[in-house]
């Protein structure tokens, strides 16, 4: 068996989550479709973030193995090519130690979040930002946002059907930056709970609007309550960025 390693892009719009669902479409089983396509084999991989419906990826990292000894850059073109028609792209290839595992082995994630701050909607980017009319305070946002930095219960942020054993995650970056008409939200971390992300961001855009005070944010955090947190943020800006090895 030989065990390969894939970085992944996609655009989540058409896709029921990243996970794999009977009688619904979703990247896991169109990419285990593409691959019993090109070699025959059936297979069931791993991945190292399990996306919900609508969230994107520009470095979702997946693995897999198969029997036969490919070379990694035919495993690449080979699924690239029976992924045609999906918004799904395979970015690399390699193989990896039998023992390496794309959730297992990851120590970091990092997520990204668009918000399209103008009066005009996306024409280009539909379903990739989201979309906010009234002007967001992105400085106020960025202060706001580091009293989630640091090891905490994150249960204002949890999601009430996150399986999660525990509510406790060390978030090592949040960051609030404005690059030209977007305001973009970075969380890195070894891991998240479900739904955190958004909720986060929500959260921080109520800050940005004014409706909350910067304080707000870590009197909401230390509630340890979901009832504290603010509107969830929607699927569609969110990306999986990259996975830390």
């Amino acid at each position: 068996m030989t065990r390969y390693r894939l970085t992944l892009e996609y655009d989540g719009s058409a896709y029921n989550g990243f996970q794999a669902q009977t009688d619904q479409p979703t990247v896991q089983g169109s990419v285990e479709t593409a691959i019993t396509a090109f070699c025959g084999e059936t297979v069931r991989l791993a991945a190292a973030g399990r996306t919900d419906t609508g969230v994107h990826a520009t470095g979702q990292v997946i693995s897999f193995d198969l029997e036969k000894d490919w070379p990694a850059k035919t495993v690449m073109n080979a699924l690239n090519a029976h992924l045609v028609g999906e918004a799904i792209s395979v970015l690399d290839c390699a193989d990896v130690d039998g023992e390496w595992h794309a959730r297992f082995s990851a120590t970091g994630r990092r997520y990204l979040y668009r918000i399209l701050n103008r009066p005009g909607p996306p024409a280009l980017d539909a379903g990739r930002v989201w979309h906010m009319r009234k002007s967001l305070d992105a400085e106020a946002m960025q202060a706001a946002a580091q009293s989630l930095v640091g090891l905490h219960d994150f249960t204002t942020f949890r999601d009430v059907n996150c399986q999660s054993k525990s509510p406790e995650k060390t978030l090592d970056v949040a960051r609030v930056t404005r690059v030209g008409d977007e305001v973009h939200l970075v969380f890195e971390a070894r891991s998240f709970l479900h739904r955190q992300v958004r909720s986060m961001t929500g959260t921080l855009v109520e800050v940005g609007l004014g409706r909350w005070a910067i304080g707000d944010v870590a009197a909401a955090l230390a509630a340890r309550d979901r009832a504290a947190c603010g509107p969830v943020a929607p699927s569609t800006g969110l990306y999986l960025t990259g996975v830390v090895y």
